[in-house]
């Protein structure tokens, strides 16, 4: 099973995997840094265009049988909602995802639009799984409206701020109604933009007064990692209840 490094899931899930770049927090995407060098040739990913989207069948049922409830980050190699996956690929997604009601799937993306379109799909058929949460990636708040149609949606709704790329003035739109989960992470790797913890306090005291999870995931200090990191004095690495 593909136990993940990511802070705030257990396991990794790509029955579909590849993407294309869409705003600037994709700039030095750690997927396609993984998928051109790692597994260029192997696992899957083509040797000529690794980080093209592929679909995975074989891997469709890799936790189906896995009794013991667990938490899932579907997709972490790609997009879900890519405009280049298939329709037909999403459905068997979903219905794996139906299959397993002792799992949590998370599901992140940046084409909260396409998101918006299956989830309405699925609504109206009533064949929307449960026990799915669905998050958008914010890095800067020229992409709030991302955030706007998440909380539009059903079920657990998450925002990840990471990389944060620059502070948000305005967080209204961080309202307990309309999200229920928060996390923010600085960017990682030896090309990392910068991130201010200035950045990161007023966003976790709005979280406070609205009753909403926060999730610090990383920030860079003297130029290395530090996962979990405190801030005022103590780690967050709350989730939904």
């Amino acid at each position: 099973m593909s136990t993940s490094k990511i802070e705030w899931t257990k396991k990794t899930w790509n029955p579909i995997s590849g993407c294309t770049k869409i705003s600037p927090g994709c700039q030095h995407c750690y997927a396609e840094k993984m998928a051109t060098t790692r597994l260029r040739g192997r696992c899957g990913y083509d040797q000529d265009h690794p980080f093209q989207v592929t679909f995975h069948p074989d891997r469709l049922e890799r936790y189906l049988h896995r009794k013991k409830p667990t938490v899932i980050f579907v997709c972490s190699m790609g997009d879900l909602f890519h405009s280049d996956v298939e329709d037909s690929w999403i459905d068997q997604v979903f219905e794996i995802i139906r299959q397993c009601p002792q799992h949590t799937f998370q599901i992140l993306t940046k084409r909260a639009g396409r998101m918006f379109a299956a989830v309405e799909y699925y609504v109206q058929r009533n064949i929307l799984p449960p026990n799915i949460w669905f998050g958008v990636t914010v890095e800067s708040p020229e992409y709030l409206d991302r955030l706007v149609t998440l909380s539009t949606l059903p079920l657990t709704r998450f925002v990840s701020i990471e990389p944060m790329l620059t502070p948000f003035p305005d967080l209204r739109l961080f309202a307990k109604d309309s999200i229920d989960w928060v996390i923010v992470g600085a960017e990682s790797g030896s090309r990392a933009r910068p991130m201010r913890e200035e950045w990161v306090t007023p966003i976790l005291h709005r979280c406070q007064e609205q009753g909403i999870p926060f999730f610090y995931k990383q920030r860079i200090l003297n130029g290395k990692k530090v996962s979990l990191p405190t801030l005022e004095g103590r780690q967050w690495a709350q989730m939904p209840g």
